[in-house]
């Protein structure tokens, strides 16, 4: 009888291990899992502040809304696939509708790859309507500076949201500006010698590639060219993740699309943290390198001293706007060490778990740095990430940090060889 139960016992512990839950698998939404291709969320609650604070000025730093899709590569290499099984009579019928589906899309945006979309306007315009509803003494004959990068997607984010301030308010002077002198700040992964090098020598790629090839199998590609489609096992990866972001795209265009009718949900959470780990292997810090958070050090001192000036009464200033790209935000928000943002790890399976781009870097993403004034004279800085308040200094938790303390903490935060 022991010997029975011992063997039963065995074959218990042997089928738990084989059949137990991947500890590092998700079970996001389908809208979750579009990722940073995500439309901006707006926030469902307004934050107030104390009584005894009163703002003084903000400094905002926002990715350009929803756009059509960068570029028309993925698109089209999709809808050539699909091109390929019709004619050789392998296509299924889901297949049928996904070029119907793409085909559309090409049409839609022919003419406008990457441009801001009306959706992508409405999100600037949205997010200017509730800074100047929560904070209206700032721009009651106030004054406003805004700047975009070169991006004609970044420049649209910015006129909508300025256009909506001068609606709200035709007394507040606002002045806009654009090009690659802001690059610096804006597009530091054109212009950052490091990052430059880093991109070129790719120190990330083993990681990323070993990932991948625990998470993409061939069924989303079966499901839609057939079961006899000649499909290149070496280039899988590249087809299914190509379907993957042309479909997790189409929101951000206003195209209604179900991305479940050609993934499963299991298939869509192994597709997207392949796209999240991509990004948080390039754009933010890691155990592999410091240098694509490092690259939003020149941001970091630039936030610094304008936030100085107005504490030393030396601007008139009253609102700072910069429109960028998801490129700026995530470097920027690594390195300050933001709640969400930043995760050190070498074991870069459990990054969907503590590091998701669908959260923090949607459409629109933005941090603003929120400057108050207290009765008593004191400065207190708070730091909003997509208007919801976070603390600036995770270790304290708090979210009114006295400026003083938030200078001397951002300041830490930038490497030595950036410093002034």
């Amino acid at each position: 009888m022991k010997r029975y139960l011992s063997i039963f016992f065995a074959f218990a512990v042997v089928s738990a291990t084989i059949f137990a839950a991947d500890p590092t698998s998700t079970r996001y939404t389908a809208e979750e899992c579009q990722g940073s291709l995500r439309p901006y969320v707006t926030p469902k609650a307004t934050h107030s502040y104390p009584d005894s604070l009163t703002p003084i000025h903000i400094n905002h730093v926002g990715r350009h809304g929803s756009r059509y899709p960068a570029g028309s590569a993925h698109c089209q290499f999709v809808a050539s696939m699909l091109r390929q099984a019709d004619s050789l009579g392998t296509i299924t019928p889901k297949g049928k509708s996904l070029r119907r589906l793409v085909d559309y899309a090409i049409a839609k945006t022919a003419g406008n790859w990457g441009a801001l979309d009306s959706l992508g306007m409405a999100e600037h315009r949205g997010i200017a309507s509730r800074m100047y509803r929560n904070f209206p003494s700032l721009f009651k004959n106030g004054r406003v500076e805004a700047y975009s990068s070169y991006s004609p997607r970044c420049m649209m984010s910015m006129y909508s949201f300025v256009h909506q301030l001068a609606r709200m308010d035709n007394h507040v002077e606002i002045s806009a500006s654009s090009g690659r002198d802001y690059s610096a700040t804006m597009r530091p992964f054109d212009v950052n010698e490091d990052y430059l090098n880093f991109r070129k020598e790719n120190p990330t790629t083993p990681a990323y590639e070993e990932y991948l090839a625990t998470k993409v199998t061939d069924a989303p590609l079966r499901r839609v060219l057939g079961e006899k489609f000649p499909i290149d096992s070496a280039n899988v990866a590249d087809c299914v993740l190509a379907e993957y972001y042309v479909l997790a795209g189409m929101s951000a265009m206003e195209v209604v699309c179900d991305m479940t009718d050609y993934f499963t949900i299991d298939e869509l959470n192994a597709l997207w943290s392949c796209f999240n780990l991509r990004q948080y292997l390039q754009w933010s810090m890691t155990t592999i390198s410091t240098i694509p958070a490092d690259i939003a050090s020149q941001l970091v001192l630039e936030l610094v001293a304008t936030t100085d000036k107005v504490v030393e009464g030396n601007s008139s200033t009253t609102v700072n706007l910069r429109f960028g790209h998801g490129e700026t935000v995530m470097p920027l928000t690594s390195l300050l060490r933001l709640k969400g943002c930043y995760y050190l790890t070498n074991y870069f399976d459990t990054v969907a778990q503590h590091w998701r781009d669908f959260e923090s870097y949607t459409m629109a993403a933005n941090v603003q740095f929120i400057l108050f004034k207290s009765k008593r004279g004191g400065y207190y800085l708070r730091v909003d990430l997509n208007e919801t308040p976070i603390p600036l200094i995770p270790s304290k938790g708090q979210i009114y940090t006295p400026w003083r303390e938030a200078r001397d903490y951002m300041m830490r935060c930038i490497p030595i060889y950036y410093q002034p």
